[in-house]
């Protein structure tokens, strides 16, 4: 291939120092690294009650949806699909846990994109990011991991409840605790050996093992895609728009804002595009198209959708531009057609992946400040909350006003942002006049 013609006009090929092949293969190791999540995310949102083949189709239409979009309007080498972790917290606390609808449970989601639309249009996204502390965004990024981790040791059967001690180990010779326990260590060990597929070769092994020893069952490879009316436009906009939705729609929208925003910038700097301030080329119409696929994602029934850090791997071997990300959403649409496939994938098979994630997630750790407790308790609070009260929610919450009370407690107030101080105040506010109820 070469960079005249159509490809050069729209994506800058030249002067992005990148060839059309270059992109396509890229494009391909995205795909790739990222295909995980349309075998995964219709077995989380199933939990709730969701048609899985529906959730399967839009999961595929809104990941191509998205990174075409993002390819297009913002030329950046950034693919984009449902969020892990979101997902989760959605289907076994807001649905699970708290006996919420699916239907008022995605309306949630959805307000929450609209929120970090707001919070683009006028300019605030940055604002909130530049103006809450690393402690705090750490303590999210590590609480969360926590949570997804705990709930791919729960599905794997590794971990079960006890009357007695809250939580004890599973029976260790089950097929689901052996081939979950075996999916993590395959995803573990070739992701230490740079091999950008791991979890997708691990979900593949075990349903294959599970598929020998009788707990998957063959249904085909090829079908024509579902329809989707059992999802799509589902969401019930009314019902979730309420006071007591309040706090869980907030958290979808705060979370999507620091996952989504810190891949965008994570991305882009490995692309080498981003300057010393961490901003980008074209970031206005990339954070409006990665808003803008949030709402769309939970309209049409998925999770909320973020930029995947998953892009790095096609940005690794070249990847510079758009043309990377509409390959990638190009080879989504191709792959719905493949929903036998995600049918047969077990529970444990997924189980590895959502404990990997965890790993990754809880190793921001390290950025926090542990020898000053006026920031490291704050991290360790909201970190801890959010698997132990099986609430993002509550971690977030908690973790915010820890940090002021740690501050004014010690008499450094001056180092609390007006930002901090907003969302403290919401959030107890929250606690008072709506949990107390």
């Amino acid at each position: 291939m070469n960079n005249s013609g159509l490809l050069q006009r729209i994506f800058k090929l030249q002067e992005h120092g990148t060839t059309a092949r270059t992109e396509v293969i890229a494009g391909f190791t995205t795909f790739l690294t990222m295909v995980y999540i349309v075998f995964v995310n219709p077995q989380i949102l199933g939990v709730a009650g969701m048609n899985t083949q529906a959730v399967f189709v839009t999961t595929c239409l809104i990941a191509a949806g998205g990174s075409i979009l993002m390819g297009l309007v913002a030329n950046l080498p950034v693919a984009l699909a449902p969020a892990m972790g979101l997902n989760a917290f959605f289907a076994f606390v807001v649905v699970g846990a708290m006996g919420i609808s699916w239907q008022v449970g995605m309306g949630a989601i959805f307000w929450g994109a609209v929120g970090l639309l707001l919070l683009t249009i006028f300019r605030i996204r940055y604002w909130m990011i530049a103006n809450i502390p690393v402690s705090l965004r750490v303590g999210i990024t590590a609480g969360i991991g926590l949570f997804i981790a705990m709930i791919g040791l729960k599905n794997a059967g590794i971990v079960v409840p006890n009357k007695d001690t809250l939580v004890a180990v599973g029976d260790l010779t089950s097929h689901s605790v052996l081939l979950g326990a075996l999916g993590f260590f395959i995803i573990a060990i070739l992701a230490s050996r740079n091999i950008h597929i791991a979890v997708l070769i691990s979900i593949v092994i075990t349903t294959l093992i599970g598929l020998a020893i009788g707990d998957v069952k063959f249904g085909g490879v090829f079908s024509v895609p579902t329809g989707v009316t059992s999802v799509v436009g589902q969401v019930d906009l009314a019902g979730s728009f309420n006071v007591g939705m309040a706090g869980i729609i907030f958290s979808f929208m705060l979370v999507n804002l620091f996952d989504s925003s810190g891949t965008l910038i994570g991305v882009t700097d490995k692309a080498g595009l981003t300057d010393e301030k961490g901003t980008f080329p074209r970031m206005k119409q990339a954070l409006y198209v990665d808003s803008i696929s949030s709402v769309a994602g939970a309209y049409i029934g998925t999770s909320s959708v973020t930029a995947y850090i998953e892009s790095s791997s096609g940005v690794s071997i070249g990847g510079r531009t758009g043309l990377m990300a509409v390959v990638t959403g190009i080879l989504f649409l191709l792959v719905m057609f493949l929903s036998p496939l995600a049918g047969m994938v077990p529970a444990y098979a997924a189980a590895g992946a959502l404990i990997y994630v965890g790993v990754l997630m809880t190793s921001s750790l390290a950025r926090v400040k542990w020898d000053d407790l006026t920031e490291a308790v704050p991290a360790f609070v909201t970190t801890a909350m959010m698997p132990f009260s099986f609430s993002i929610t509550e971690g977030i919450a908690l973790g915010f006003i820890s940090y002021c009370v740690m501050k004014l407690g010690t008499g450094r107030w001056r180092e609390i942002s007006p930002c901090v101080v907003i969302v403290a105040l919401l959030f107890v506010l929250k606690i008072a006049f709506i949990d107390a109820h």
